[in-house]
């Protein structure tokens, strides 16, 4: 047996036909990872902001929900989290999720409460200064956090989030284990039939480090704008 031979790389070999079958099947798996990830981390910068607003809230009432909500969801583990979303929720609310449904909510409820505290640390983290000021203009606590407050704190906070980001993509591996035809799942399904783990598994690992790079590459570029909107250039 040939070293060729012994690698097998034919399966993810778009040059022969299972091979192109193979690859199309793979690559196919990215647009559903990359869409579960970004409705989930779209939902939980939503929960997360309106979390770190009520955290920070003068209503002792709407302090101790979000410090609730922030504690609990953020103790458990994804996986678990996934699989109780999955199995559990349908039965206590008598309602059918599909994987798709059911990955998303489990992301958006174990990751919006770390999104809460990046929020949170970003506001915080605002000169009590820019406050005053506001409200010495007369802006309602509303218009001041929206037109003063956040847009600031939002330049301050990408960094972290485009982390929380990468996080989403990677966990979204996860959802393999509930039957979301994803990358992971695709792969495997792949490798059931073929026996490749070496190549198959390359190339999934190949998939998530160009996933990971264009993010990285885009929150670069979009910290150099906001830079670069902030100084007037």
């Amino acid at each position: 047996m040939t070293s060729h031979e012994s690698m097998g790389w034919y399966v993810i070999n778009p040059s022969t036909p299972q091979g192109a079958v193979n690859m199309k099947f793979l690559v196919g798996g990215l647009w559903i990872t990359i869409g579960i990830s970004i409705i989930a981390m779209v939902l939980s910068m939503a929960i997360g902001l309106v979390a770190a607003l009520m955290n920070m809230s003068v209503n002792p009432g709407a302090r101790m929900v979000a410090r609730g909500y922030i504690e609990l969801f953020r103790a458990i583990p994804l996986l678990v989290m996934l699989i109780w979303v999955y199995y559990g929720l349908p039965a206590l609310l008598d309602i059918r999720l599909d994987p798709f449904a059911a990955t998303v909510i489990a992301l958006v409820l174990c990751e919006s409460p770390f999104q809460a505290e990046i929020f949170r640390a970003g506001i915080q983290s605002i000169a009590r200064g820019q406050h005053e000021a506001a409200e010495a203009v007369g802006l309602s606590y509303a218009d001041k956090m929206w037109f003063i407050i956040l847009p600031q704190a939002l330049r301050r906070v990408l960094p972290p989030l485009a982390n929380q980001f990468v996080y989403i993509l990677k966990m979204s591996a996860l959802a393999s284990v509930i039957g979301l035809d994803e990358l992971v799942r695709r792969a495997n399904d792949i490798n059931n039939n073929e026996y490749r783990p070496l190549e198959i598994y390359s190339f999934l690992v190949i998939e998530y480090l160009v996933l990971v790079l264009v993010v990285s590459w885009g929150v670069r570029r979009l910290e150099k704008k906001m830079g670069s909107d902030e100084s007037g250039r």
